[in-house]
């Protein structure tokens, strides 16, 4: 009979978890180049008309975990998450709309960003891939799938200042949703972990928390070579 092989102490699941940050996307050659500010006026527009695939879908992975979750607690605060991308739907501002702007803004129409014309198959197969996941697999391993979270708030900083130093023609309000997100995504990401570190109490369990945090980097990781190939087209 095979030894069962206890669970990390908490403070080494959370290691184990952050130990993938060289997986995240924040060094992948192409945001490397849009931040040094060798990025083409077409290559920026490319990116956010694929990235837009990526914003619009989330309230629907949102909506996925909180469908197979039976945790009146963890469904009641990530119902806020499809508020914030989607709004209210008082005519206030949302995620949605903060990248819709920053579209117009790098030279798209609200039109064709939303017909999708732009999206390269790779992305699209990545993105769908990632609600998928949510929607199929357990609830708590979609929940660790979202971790990048604590990963991305430093990186939104420096996108901020950097695309405000290399690209002249985009303001600071064009850059608002990431702006808004900064301090958004600081405590989702902490809440997130924590949910995690909660409910993973089993060796098994945090090691496919921590298999499907390492999905979600290749999801975002395989979006950007999508979008670099798209953009030599």
């Amino acid at each position: 009979m095979s030894e069962t092989i206890a669970a990390r102490g908490g403070e080494e699941f959370v290691a184990a978890l952050r130990g993938l940050s060289h997986r995240y996307w924040g060094t992948h050659p192409f945001h490397d180049r849009m931040h040094a500010g060798e990025l083409t006026e077409r290559e920026l527009r490319v990116w956010a008309a694929n990235r837009w695939y990526y914003q619009s879908v989330l309230p629907q992975k949102d909506a996925a975990i909180i469908s197979n979750c039976p945790e009146p607690s963890v469904r009641r605060a990530w119902v806020d998450r499809i508020v914030y991308h989607d709004g209210s739907g008082d005519g206030g501002d949302s995620g949605r709309e903060r990248w819709l702007r920053l579209c117009e803004a790098v030279g798209l129409t609200r039109d064709e960003v939303l017909d999708e014309r732009h999206v390269a198959p790779g992305v699209r197969f990545a993105v769908d891939a990632y609600v998928n996941f949510a929607r199929t697999r357990p609830w708590v391993e979609a929940v660790a799938s979202g971790l990048t979270e604590m990963f991305s708030g430093h990186l939104m900083q420096r996108r901020v200042g950097d695309m405000l130093a290399h690209y002249d023609w985009i303001s600071r309000a064009d850059l608002a949703y990431f702006t808004n997100r900064i301090e958004a995504v600081s405590g989702e990401g902490k809440s997130t972990l924590d949910i995690v570190v909660r409910y993973c109490v089993t060796r098994d369990q945090q090691d496919r928390a921590i298999a499907a945090l390492s999905f979600k980097c290749d999801v975002l990781w395989s979006m950007l070579d999508a979008i670099e190939r798209a953009a030599k087209e």
